[in-house]
């Protein structure tokens, strides 16, 4: 009979660690997917920074390297530069991405820098204790924001997306979700279009997935699923922000 689905070879054989209905490891899955479609998977290193990617080595079956908090972007360019014919991404969460390494990953795509980073956006610091991040939702709970995110006291969540497609050296920005079938197909195309430009070394690639966080935010994991239809999507539109011609 014809096998209707295989593991990938670029994820390891082992138990999940993440919360149940988290989202982190159908990314996971897409990545090392893709990377073992285009025949990848001996020539790329990952780098994840503190948070909870930082167990991704566990899982993704690839060289990887850890960096301090937010600084995975910095460490990614070093690498590229120095291996210039590795395929080389940095695995980042909200929290730290958008937050103490706001200025690498600006300043990465600012330079143009050849890797890919794939952000994980799910409105919440997760590894920590659910405290709130840039990306949190007006009027969402966190245990630092006990009574809602408002305007007034922390601004309005930030929008990486459309903030690194204004920078010229960021060739490929596009957003996409993991609560659906359909979105989850979507996102191994954006996935597999980032890791092809990077190849070409045309400059920065970025992947932003909304994710979910059943654990911090409250919620049933199928809850959580249709949070982030009914409440992340209105704020953060999925699409293309940035892409090349050619593409």
């Amino acid at each position: 009979m014809k096998p209707v689905f295989t593991y990938t070879k670029g994820m390891r054989d082992v138990d999940t660690s993440y919360c149940p209905g988290c989202t982190h490891g159908v990314a996971h899955r897409l990545i090392m997917e893709t990377l073992e479609e285009m025949g990848k998977l001996g020539d790329v290193i990952g780098v994840t920074p503190i948070g909870c990617s930082i167990v991704a080595h566990e899982f993704m079956d690839i060289d990887m390297c850890e960096s301090a908090h937010g600084r995975a972007p910095a460490v990614a360019a070093g690498i590229r530069r120095a291996q210039p014919d590795k395929v080389v991404f940095t695995y980042q969460g909200d929290g730290d991405l958008a937050s103490i390494g706001m200025g690498e990953i600006v300043h990465a795509a600012a330079r143009g820098e050849k890797f890919t980073t794939f952000f994980i956006n799910n409105g919440i610091y997760g590894m920590t204790g659910g405290q709130l991040a840039p990306t949190t939702l007006i009027g969402q709970k966190a245990t630092t924001a006990v009574d809602g995110r408002t305007r007034e006291q922390f601004g309005m969540p930030i929008r990486m997306c459309e903030l690194l497609s204004t920078l010229d050296g960021a060739i490929y920005v596009e957003r996409v979700a993991l609560n659906s079938p359909a979105h989850i197909r979507k996102a191994k195309q954006a996935v597999r279009t980032a890791l092809e430009l990077q190849e070409k070394r045309l400059g920065f690639t970025f992947i932003e997935f909304l994710s979910t966080c059943p654990t911090n935010w409250g919620l049933t994991p199928p809850e959580a699923l249709k949070w982030v239809e009914e409440k992340m999507i209105p704020y953060y539109p999925l699409g293309n922000f940035r892409k090349p011609e050619e593409v």
